[in-house]
């Protein structure tokens, strides 16, 4: 099985990396968006990531983002290959009623943004990637045990080897610490569907 060997893909100005915990302190107008609606690009986002050609593992951590207090500040997930093609999914700071889970998937320089509503009350939210050759799922969950999906989708650059690990970021005039706890890799949690041939190495 996989080794959480991380490696910086865009290193922050302030961050701590222990055996047990991660914390990135974000720095203003950082953000990770190509193209679509907004029309804009930005790709600055501090992203720390494994490498790996493993075909099947699903990635799981628990995000705590109490100190977001600005709009569209985030933490979470992040599959980043390059700018125009990688994933991520957190969740956006919006006011003190409300905030969006969300995730992003980009192929070939365009973004999707797909969002629901939670209270802002939440500040933690567990998160679960798993991989199936080049396509890939991403669930959430309040407790680390219990998930719901959030999406599936297909990487057109996905099928060989990738990155993917957390990230943070303040796309506004505005700086938080994202704390990054409970990291493991384990195998695929995300089985093959009815009918679909089982995975090679089982």
């Amino acid at each position: 099985m996989l080794q959480l060997a991380f490696t910086w893909t865009r290193q922050p100005k302030a961050y701590s990396l222990e055996a047990d915990r991660i914390s990135i302190t974000t720095e203003p107008h950082t953000d990770l968006w190509q193209r679509t609606y907004y029309h804009f690009r930005n790709d600055n986002a501090p992203v720390l990531q494994i490498e790996t050609e493993e075909k099947f593992f699903s990635f799981l951590v628990k995000t705590d983002f109490t100190g977001a207090h600005q709009r569209f500040d985030q933490c979470g997930i992040v599959m980043y290959l390059d700018s125009e093609n990688w994933l991520k999914a957190s969740v956006e700071y919006e006011n003190e009623r409300f905030q969006h889970l969300g995730s992003v998937v980009t192929n070939h320089g365009y973004s999707d943004w797909a969002t629901t509503v939670i209270p802002a009350a939440v500040k933690t939210m567990w998160y679960r990637f798993s991989r199936r050759e080049d396509d890939y799922c991403v669930e959430c969950s309040d407790d680390g045990e219990h998930f719901s999906q959030m999406r599936v989708c297909h990487m057109h650059e996905g099928a060989g080897k990738i990155r993917f690990g957390v990230y943070a970021c303040s796309p506004e005039d505005s700086s938080f610490t994202a704390v990054f706890t409970d990291l493991r890799v384990t195998e695929c949690a995300w089985k093959a569907h009815d009918g679909q041939q089982p995975d090679a190495n089982e």
